[in-house]
């Protein structure tokens, strides 16, 4: 088996399981892997943003047996493989005790703003939390441990079957200037448009493709007008 990796510029599958045991960080115990359209796709992730500034090696995998393939496979020696877009990152000792803090002070300071999303979105998210896997954009959707990606259930309706059902979880980056702005509208349908905004562009960064795309472009404009609004009150403001 070979792969594309983050370790290498190029999008050719050339690296081997064994050389990526090889630089393999210390204290790491798995080996990360992410599944998307398209290499280029999957290299520009934000679900591998927190791996890729530690300097954490990925695997990136594009076709669409992949997803079969890498469900069979549990571990090479001794390492188990983790996709980076599902549950929990499961970092352990590559994560610090700073870390750690940070983010035990991120879900504490911000479960007002997590219950607020939640109730904005209802039934299309299973949970909203910070994340700990974004470094620069704001929201991300984070599929179960056995749920099907949005390729996989494409492939399964061609096919005429039925995808069970399941919800992601909305993951936000509490820190991002948007998420801030977010937690600042105090205006109840206003921030209802902005939090639908976040989960519809976590929706396409994952691959999916939105129920009704001419109302993501509507709300998307009418937050650009309001911005621009904004920001021309300031700048005619003596």
């Amino acid at each position: 088996m070979r792969f594309a990796s983050t370790h290498e510029s190029n999008n050719e599958p050339t690296v081997s399981l064994a050389r990526y045991i090889e630089r393999l960080k210390p204290g790491q115990e798995r080996i990360y892997f992410l599944i998307a359209e398209s290499i280029e796709a999957a290299r520009a992730s934000p679900y591998i943003e927190r791996l890729k500034t530690r300097g954490i090696e990925v695997l990136l995998l594009a076709d669409r047996i992949d997803e079969w393939i890498m469900g069979q496979v549990e571990a090479f020696e001794g390492k188990r493989f983790k996709d980076a877009a599902r549950g929990d990152l499961e970092l352990g000792p590559l994560a610090s005790e700073a870390d750690k803090h940070d983010a035990d002070a991120a879900l504490k300071e911000s479960k007002g703003l997590l219950k607020r999303v939640k109730d904005a979105l209802g039934e299309r998210v299973l949970e909203v939390r910070p994340s700990t896997r974004l470094t620069d954009s704001p929201a991300v959707l984070v599929l179960g441990e056995h749920d099907l990606r949005t390729t996989m259930r494409r492939v399964l309706a061609a096919a005429g079957q039925k995808a069970p059902e399941s919800k992601p979880v909305l993951e936000l980056n509490v820190t991002h200037p948007i998420v801030k702005y977010l937690d600042g509208e105090k205006d109840a349908g206003q921030f209802a448009q902005l939090a639908e905004l976040l989960y519809d562009q976590a929706a396409l960064a994952e691959g999916g493709q939105l129920a009704n795309p001419a109302e993501y472009v509507q709300r998307l404009n009418r937050l650009l007008v309001r911005l621009a609004g904004v920001h021309e009150a300031a700048a005619s403001s003596p």
